[in-house]
């Protein structure tokens, strides 16, 4: 008979046990929960946002089995479990009813999810269960249609303010330079200034095709992208796209998402174990950008202001301490010439900022506007949910080039970070809308593990 040295057996014992305790996970099952996040970068969710949440409950009488606060990068997210369905569906509408008294303007993101029921000391020592797809699990399935045109429109829009910083530093005069639907025009008074101007656009901007003509009294150029700068368009704002879902979906906490491309202008999500469809199609719809405006601050448009009328070529914005500005319509940039965004601290003042990096024709451009602008005061706005708001409005002191751009205001570490980090998540390069929605229950899926 074989017979091994005693540690030997003890190898194998170990690894049997160790086997065994990380396959428990597995025979708990999972629990329905309700899960809290942030609905805007200026919210945050903590253990404070624990206690409320179970607060709201002890006072309907709703007990939850758990209740945890966890840390996902910057992002804190809250999740109650619950013995059954029902009593989920309960809590979910008395924490929505508490901690979103506006409905219509919600603070928080109360969705529905599932949660391993392993108990605090198994996930403590990481044993979580397997993670199952849509098939075993459940959850919902989404295909997106991605608005090509949307994407063009937007490149045009960025073409048209490229255009007229290359006539400006060419000193070049043109009577309007815009986006003519897919297209960008441009109109002199002279046929000089036309073919002058025609041979610098060509020189400065490659990508695009430039042709003549005459309208009455105006000489017009018109430049519409190359086909190959048009799939270029198409590809990137495909892959902006599938890189923003996945950073939005990380705030719903689902396990082993699915997103991926179908063909050339489609976009397939699939979110397994998540319950909410409302809610989870709000996720995905989630963005921030920036654009960033010069304020006016002169005595027409302060009297405007205090007499609650905004004058025409002017847009009103609150700051984050609610007092109200009144912008220049035209944008000088946007945030798709931000390279990076990081948290850090002003060198001086200590206080947290948000450090952006532009690209280089964004660089080129915030040095010129800061060069012509000493003294006045500029705006950067960031967008979340389609709603603007000002998060600082300094006074230009000097001209800044190298494209390093600093926000800071009125936020603390942790919401310098979360801008930072939306920033980063960018916003949707083109529209999407949902043209196909699954919602698969987990029975089918529980039948195929039970038999299995």
């Amino acid at each position: 008979m074989n017979r091994y040295p005693l540690w030997k057996y003890l190898i194998v014992l170990a690894a049997v046990l160790i086997g065994v305790l990380y396959t428990l996970p597995n025979l708990y099952g999972e629990s329905p929960a309700v899960q809290i996040a942030g609905a805007k970068t200026a919210v945050k969710v903590d253990q404070n946002t624990l206690a409320r949440a179970e607060q709201a409950l002890d006072q309907a009488g709703i007990h939850p089995t758990a209740g945890s606060f966890e840390m996902n990068g910057p992002v804190g997210t809250v999740r109650l479990r619950f013995d059954s369905t029902d009593t989920q569906l309960k809590a979910k509408d008395q924490i929505e009813k508490v901690l979103n008294p506006d409905p219509q303007n919600p603070d928080y993101t109360v969705a529905l999810n599932l949660m391993s029921a392993s108990p605090n000391w198994l996930t403590s020592l990481g044993a979580h269960p397997m993670y199952l797809g849509l098939d075993l699990r459940g959850g919902v399935h989404f295909l997106l249609q991605v608005d090509m045109q949307g994407a063009l429109t937007s490149r045009y829009d960025s073409m048209a303010g490229e255009a007229r910083t290359t006539l400006r530093d060419a000193k070049l005069k043109a009577e309007d330079v815009e986006r003519n639907q897919q297209s960008v025009r441009a109109t002199f008074a002279t046929q000089a200034d036309r073919d002058a101007a025609v041979d610098t656009l060509r020189r400065a901007m490659p990508e695009m095709v430039f042709t003549t003509g005459q309208s009455g009294d105006q000489w017009l150029v018109d430049g519409t992208l190359s086909p190959a700068s048009i799939t270029q368009v198409q590809d990137n704002a495909l892959k902006q796209n599938i890189q923003t879902l996945h950073n939005r979906i990380n705030e719903l906490g689902v396990a082993e998402p699915v997103i991926q491309q179908q063909g050339g202008d489609r976009i397939v999500v699939q979110l397994p174990g998540v319950q909410d469809v409302a809610k989870a199609k709000d996720i995905l719809g989630r963005t921030a950008t920036l654009e960033i405006h010069m304020v006016d601050d002169s005595p027409t448009a302060t009297a405007a202001l205090a007499s609650g009328r905004v004058p025409f070529g002017l847009v009103r914005y609150e700051d984050r301490d609610g007092r109200p500005l009144l912008l220049r319509r035209q944008v000088i940039l946007t945030g798709e010439n931000l390279q990076d965004a990081q948290p850090g601290r002003d060198q001086q003042t200590q206080q947290p900022t948000v450090n952006l990096t532009l690209d280089s024709k964004g660089a080129r451009i915030f040095r010129d506007v800061t060069r012509d602008n000493i003294g006045k005061r500029m705006a950067i706005v960031l967008f979340e949910n389609g709603k603007g708001e000002v998060v600082t409005a300094p006074v230009i002191r000097s001209e800044i080039p190298g494209g390093q751009v600093q926000i800071s205001g009125s936020m603390n570490a942790q919401e310098a970070a979360d801008v930072a980090l939306l920033l980063r998540a960018g916003s949707l390069a083109a529209p999407m809308h949902i043209i196909e929605e699954r919602t698969i229950g987990p029975s089918l899926g529980a039948a195929n593990i039970k038999q299995g």
